[in-house]
């Protein structure tokens, strides 16, 4: 499982031309899920994302975690996280999850990120999608399940 986490100072997204998701001050979250990703991982990963410090205090420290600045988070789901450009040049996406089981796993990080932040959108599983934002920073962390959950 991969998150790409982009703070953000606000950020939508789009599914025919109309806005299904958006937040301000907050995470824009690209989520990508392969097939060997279980429920146990995706806990993990919910809880390193809650819990993860880039917010600045009043020292300008980044110290607090989105529950402390009343954050909001907007979850889309991104195969592409699992391309492979090893050979060629057009990405072979054979290591992304398959899709069935990879919108069951994402409803369940939306659900599990629901159950702690009042404020969580998301994009629309499978469809072709339009994202804005404005990265505050910019700052954007990765965080890779083969590394987080070892």
């Amino acid at each position: 499982m991969k998150f790409v986490i982009q703070r953000v100072s606000k950020a939508s997204v789009s599914v025919a031309k109309k806005i299904v998701g958006e937040i301000q001050n907050g995470f824009l979250v690209f989520v990508g899920v392969c097939d060997t990703d279980t429920y146990e991982i995706a806990d993990k990963m919910v809880s390193k994302l809650l819990n993860l410090r880039i917010f600045s205090d009043e020292n300008g420290k980044t110290n607090l975690d989105l529950k402390k600045v009343n954050g909001g988070l907007l979850i889309i789901s991104q195969f592409t996280l699992y391309a492979d450009c090893r050979k060629g040049n057009r990405p072979s996406f054979t290591k992304a999850g398959n899709p069935d089981y990879a919108n069951e796993m994402y409803e369940y990080i939306l659900k599990k990120c629901s159950d702690e932040i009042p404020h969580v959108a998301h994009g629309t599983f499978g469809e072709h999608m339009e994202v804005s934002l404005i990265n505050d920073g910019p700052f954007t962390v990765i965080l890779d399940s083969d590394e987080i959950c070892k």
